[in-house]
């Protein structure tokens, strides 16, 4: 099951890929992680198709990635008496928290946090940012508004307020009760949205309480300005293009986005780029040739992840979506130009010995006839480094915790290989020539390079670096399987 890319791929499972033989069809066509949106499904769908992805991983013997994405505060307008009302550009319109049933110059907005926060000038959008509102005047319990772009309002559309932070936590109820049923289900990712400051972060860290790592979605404007110390706080980041696209002007998510990535990347931390990458293959068995150079873009930027939506969870053509995914991101890789780019956006401070261990892995594997850098890894914090540097050969990333496999299933270039406690470095050395034999990523007359920490299964004691000709080590194999 060994990929023949570097970037991973995140496949949103849903009503079209629910069983057993789609999942498992999925995974062998090029998913590397399943994410469950906690936004659809009841707490049972979630177990159930949990469960089936666990089963595919034990059947087939590598580690798979659960990332579940909790829903976050969902901010609407209430009810209109006729269902809905047109609203016609530069005509007023008040939201408000009357109970009465909404009409063509008003509706509910049951929200007063929303109320707290506005400021004359602000922008409301309504509809996926499909109506414009200004606001004019506004209390404690109203705003009296001008449409700026008119449109046909309905019941509960979503409300989008880019201009101001909201006094809004970004884990409702639901996202609580949420957040405890997947750390206890053993899910490996949590997907935080509505992150808007990084005590959003912090506060789901200290819910979940290690049992899975965290995820914060770059979905709001807030969020953009406070990047660096969400980062810091987040163990990935998600660029979730689709709520940015109604917030921000869209002209100005593609450089968002690759200074998302770029600064993700020199973190050493996970990023996905998601959000309408392949939408049209909802419906269709091929992609347009523009989703496919947005797919390319997000390979050329070094994102670790690209992420499927409806097109895998709802859609007709689920494996197509992933097997498209897959033969783009293979095609992308081999270009010479790729490399280059890859190359070229490496801006990396090195400021321990761990930095300078993995920069000197991927110097020799990219000057000699290494063809892997194996590392062995506690928290997976040694892999992180080394597909950092996006070197040029395979990672193969070797930890006896389970916990740490799965999650390096999102991190960019690795193949994850659970092996036994090891306690010395020739042992440690035997396993990983084992494995790049194993998987193919070696033949006998190869050589890789190995780095390890000694003391061995101690976090963060990366400290040691061999270049390992295989057939040396296939005589030493003294090490019990």
């Amino acid at each position: 099951m060994r990929r023949l890319r570097k970037v991973k791929i995140v496949a949103t499972l849903g009503p079209a890929s629910n069983d057993y033989a789609m999942i498992r069809a999925l995974f062998e066509a090029g998913a590397d992680v399943f994410r469950l949106n906690m936004s659809h499904g009841t707490q049972d769908d979630i177990r159930a198709r949990h469960t089936i992805i666990r089963q595919v991983e034990a059947d087939l013997g590598r580690p798979i990635a659960i990332l579940a994405d909790l829903q976050g505060p969902k901010l609407r307008c209430a009810t209109f008496a006729n269902g809905e009302e047109e609203l016609v550009v530069g005509q007023p319109f008040r939201l408000d928290l009357d109970d009465t049933e909404g009409d063509k110059t008003r509706v509910r907005l049951p929200h007063p946090e929303i109320f707290a926060a506005l400021e004359p000038g602000a922008s409301l959008l309504i509809n996926d940012g499909k109506i414009r509102l200004r606001v004019d005047t506004c209390g404690a319990d109203f705003a009296d508004c001008t449409v700026m772009v008119g449109g046909i309002i309905s019941n509960r559309k979503g409300v989008n307020v880019p201009d101001v932070v909201l006094p809004v936590a970004a884990l409702s109820e639901k996202d609580r009760s949420d957040l405890e049923f997947a750390c206890e289900l053993g899910v490996d990712w949590l997907a935080l949205s509505f992150v808007q400051r990084a005590s959003d972060v912090t506060e789901a860290r200290d819910l979940a309480k290690g049992r899975a790592a965290i995820l914060s979605k770059i979905e709001k404007p807030a969020a953009v300005k406070a990047f660096d110390e969400i980062l810091a706080v987040s163990d990935g980041i998600m660029v979730a293009r689709g709520d940015l696209g109604v917030e921000l002007p869209v002209q100005n998510v593609p450089p968002i986005q690759k200074r998302l990535i770029r600064r993700t990347r020199a973190a050493a931390k996970p990023v996905i780029v998601a959000t309408q990458m392949l939408e049209s293959m909802i419906e269709s068995p091929v992609p347009t040739r523009a989703e496919v150079s947005d797919v390319a873009t997000a390979i050329y930027e070094g994102a670790d992840a690209i992420m499927l939506s409806a097109e895998s969870a709802a859609g007709q053509f689920p494996i197509e979506a992933v097997t498209t995914m897959n033969n783009v991101a293979i095609e992308v890789e081999s270009d010479p130009t790729y490399k280059e780019v890859i190359d070229s956006s490496r801006r990396i401070k090195h400021t321990s010995i761990a930095d300078g261990i993995v920069s000197a892995a991927r110097e020799i594997a990219e000057t000699t006839d290494v063809v892997a850098i194996c590392c062995f890894t506690q928290r997976g914090t040694t892999a992180s480094l080394v597909a950092r540097e996006r070197p040029h050969v395979p990672i193969i990333a070797l930890t006896n915790i389970e916990s740490a496999a799965r999650r390096l299933c999102l991190t960019w270039g690795t193949h994850c290989v659970m092996v036994s406690e090891v306690d010395r470095f020739k042992s440690a050395v035997i396993h990983a020539v084992r494995a790049a034999l194993k998987y193919g990523f070696a033949v006998e007359t190869d050589m890789i390079v190995v780095t390890a920490g000694v003391p061995f299964n101690q976090p963060g004691t990366t400290n040691i670096l061999r270049v390992a000709p295989c057939a040396e080590y296939l005589i030493k194999q003294t090490e019990p399987e």
